[in-house]
């Protein structure tokens, strides 16, 4: 979508302007306002526009191909946002546009230097470990761009510490941003330990440095008081007190409980009533202890019928861990952990609301007191566990070499091995390469993710040395054990923790509006009694997912309702797939009535039915479809079809390289509406979020083949989602099941290369 540049704009300006009849239009008919801009390389501005007359939409075109497009900041904010570090210094042409064609009224355009991370360099009260801070959104506060208030807080950090970031209050919908040193950057809303309404992030810094905190509201406007807490794990010292990962004990209400000791294997029997010790937030709480050992498994329960049971252990190392409900169900809590250190630990029993009260049991159980690593195929056995040492292990920078040696009096595994010990802080998404050498025995290395799940390696592509190659799962410390393959062995080794390259197959694909798609939504049919409810929409949304997050390639056609007729789909795919060449993705999406007819017994169609999609005036067969597939020369076509008897299409169009096909049922059973979703169909719903990025599961920033089919299969089982009755043509009850062929698609094949993450995601949420 080429636009032409006309008045200038700097950062720091902002400018009232106004779509109008007499201005230019692009080639779907918006009318256009052209700024430009001179900027510099590595320069971060959020370009914003306001409007109450129409629906803005946001163009940037820049230097060596730079492309950036937004429609709605927000489901609830209209306005539009870029927030982009420009690649190359030079001028950038800004297009003020409209979602719809013919839209004209006034707008404002605001451009200001930096992001959230840099907006008060300056700015922010100083908050302690373990001192709760109260605050108050209130109006006259600072402001996001998007109408929150925001009350900013400091800390300075050590690489590889961990902190506890908690929000709660009673009269807002909580949300915390948090930037630091090394590219940290996190967002929450809801805290994952179902406070709905509160906020709380878990970081580890990846450098030493000052992490800045944003305490705001879901809603912009929102206002009122709140609570922060702050408490630290990781290599600093803490001790066995309550830290402030949900409320710091302010006040002392005696040692009621404090002074009892659990013992393996035993029973406790407690109640919280008034007067016991309460956090800052209200809740009762009761303290208890226990002596642990380095490496030693706990597992606590904690049960009540009387309240909803939290529990919060803390301990020497830093140790700190809390547990809202049970994971194997139920609202009891139950927590499962690791001890870093030899020490006294205490137990906290409270309650998830304040000023719950009423009686409990808690319980310790404990094992032998060695740490296990990842499950391996070694042996065909786990792979042995290492007996703690001293320390924690010496930390490692990502890009750095080490040398070593496994000599007599290291740490052994049980099975007889030496083994060394280090650590390294990495990102979510972030590729590494870890390479162990030695010429003297047989390498072997295992790595452990900070939430205790394992890789290891034996032979990596050069013979006996030890390799592994990962695009990290999550944030935070990884641990890394250098061993042999062998007992008893000995010697010097090379270590390296390097940043990791793209395959040159994932390498080779392009980023930006390489999605080439046809989207078809019928919710109105001719005729009455036939209709369906949010399948249009589907369409629609799906149109707009693509577009904001810059996959949608302006070919792309859209067709809805009436406009879906079956000279109008013909039309349009052909249209679409000769302009998708072979580094672009093809789509086809449809959402809408599926019907069966009588056809010939063949190895497409075992049963002797042809399945159909049910188009405005008539129906498209598994068989035409299959034929316009054929025209399609994309590096990947994508079949998406939400429908009934949906899965019968897959023999018909799964039968050409690189076509995968994803079908909402089998080919014999209806497909249900999504109501719980306000969608036409799960699917169209689900498939709406992946693109939208829930899909990346390992955070790369790529879509693959293999993370789009997990991800949908998880969404669609998931509990929320629920068992969906279905039945046959001849209505045998079953339920809906979803179908995914990806034919010759790899695992690791990409679909799409997402857009790198915003740096201040409030605004995209």
């Amino acid at each position: 979508m080429p636009i032409q540049a006309q008045q200038s704009v700097r950062a720091g300006q902002t400018i009232n302007g106004s779509l109008a009849s007499t201005d230019a239009t692009i080639s779907t008919g918006e009318y256009i306002d052209r700024y430009t801009l001179s900027g510099r390389a590595g320069e971060t501005l959020t370009i914003r526009v306001e409007s109450g007359a129409i629906d803005p939409y946001l163009l940037m075109r820049g230097p060596d191909g730079f492309s950036e497009d937004n429609d709605d900041v927000s489901e609830a904010d209209r306005s539009s946002e870029l927030v982009v570090t420009l690649p190359a210094s030079g001028r950038y042409t800004i297009g003020v546009t409209s979602y719809s064609a013919g839209e004209t009224g006034d707008y404002r355009l605001s451009v200001r230097n930096g992001s959230f991370a840099s907006a008060r360099p300056s700015g922010g009260t100083a908050i302690v470990a373990g001192r709760p801070v109260n605050g108050q959104l209130a109006s006259g506060d600072t402001t996001l761009p998007s109408g929150e208030f925001i009350d900013y807080y400091t800390l300075q950090g050590q690489a590889g510490e961990t902190y506890d970031i908690s929000m709660r209050s009673a009269a807002i919908d909580s949300y915390l941003l948090v930037r630091g040193p090394g590219d940290l950057s996190e967002d929450n809303d809801d805290d994952d330990r179902g406070a709905t309404r509160n906020a709380r992030v878990r970081v580890t810094l990846p450098e030493s440095g000052q992490m800045r905190i944003g305490a705001t509201s879901y809603a912009s406007g929102e206002s009122g008081a709140y609570s922060l807490s702050v408490s630290r794990s990781g290599r600093a010292e803490a001790t066995t007190d309550l830290a402030a990962s949900d409320g710091e004990r302010v006040r002392d209400g005696g040692d009621r409980g404090a002074g009892v000791t659990l013992l393996p294997g035993s029973d406790v029997s407690g109640r919280l009533a008034q007067g016991d010790t309460q956090l800052s937030s209200g809740e009762f709480t009761r303290e208890y202890s226990f002596q642990g050992r380095a490496g030693q498994r706990v597992d606590l329960t904690l049960r009540s019928s009387d309240f909803d049971p939290y529990l919060m252990v803390r301990g020497p190392g830093g140790f700190s861990e809390d547990n809202d409900d049970d994971p194997a169900g139920g609202t009891n809590s139950r927590l499962n952990a690791t001890l870093p250190s030899d020490g006294r630990y205490t137990v906290t029993v409270t309650s998830y609301r304040p000023g719950e009260t009423g009686a409990f049991n808690l319980r310790l159980e404990t094992d032998g007191g060695e740490r296990s690593l990842a499950t391996s195929d070694r042996d065909n056995s786990t792979t042995p566990a290492v007996r703690p040492t001293a320390s924690a292990g010496t930390l490692l920078a990502i890009g750095e070499r080490r040398s070593g040696r496994l000599a007599q009096g290291d740490a052994q595994l049980n099975s007889g091995e030496y083994s060394d010990s280090y650590r390294f802080v990495g990102r979510r998404g972030q590729r590494v390469t870890i390479d162990v050498g030695s010429s003297a025995f047989d390498t072997y290395v295992m790595m452990r993710s900070p939430s205790g799940e394992g890789t290891d390696n034996d032979d990596g592509p050069d013979g006996t040395n030890a390799q592994i190659a990962q695009v990290l799962s999550e944030n935070g410390e990884y641990e890394v054990i250098v061993t042999s393959y062998r007992p008893g062995e000995t010697g010097d080794y090379t270590l390296s923790v390097m940043p990791g390259e793209e395959p040159p197959a994932l390498a080779a694909v392009r980023g930006g509006q390489r999605v080439f798609a046809v989207m078809v939504g019928i919710s109105d049919y001719e005729g009455e009694g036939n209709d369906l409810p949010l399948t249009d929409e589907d369409a629609t949304k799906l149109e707009q997912t693509l577009r904001g997050q810059g996959l949608l390639n302006p070919a792309s056609i859209t067709l809805t309702n009436a406009e879906g007729t079956v000279a109008g789909v013909r039309q349009a795919f052909a249209r679409v797939a000769a302009q998708a060449g072979p580094d672009d993705v093809f789509l086809f999406f449809y959402s809408g009535h599926g019907g069966q007819e009588r056809g010939q017994v063949s190895p497409t169609e075992p049963d002797g039915m042809d399945e159909t999609l049910t188009l405005y005036d008539g129906d498209l067969t598994d068989d035409e479809l299959a034929r316009l597939f054929g025209t399609v020369r994309a590096r990947v076509a994508l079949a998406v079809l939400d429908s009934c008897f949906s899965g019968g299409f897959e023999r018909d169009v799964v039968s050409r390289p690189g076509v995968m096909g994803i079908f909402s049922s089998e080919e014999d059973l209806t497909s249900s509406v999504a109501d719980k979703f306000e969608a036409g169909g799960y699917i169209a719903h689900f498939i709406r979020d992946a693109f939208a990025g829930a899909g990346d599961v390992n955070g790369d920033r790529i879509l693959a083949a293999g993370e789009l089919s997990t991800y949908l299969r998880e969404r669609f089982n998931a509990p929320d989602v629920g068992r969906i009755e279905a039945t046959t043509i001849d209505d045998q009850r079953n339920y809906q099941n979803l179908v995914i062929v990806r034919g010759s698609v790899k695992v690791d094949d990409a679909i799409v290369r997402l857009r790198p993450g915003r740096d201040i995601a409030a605004l995209d949420r």
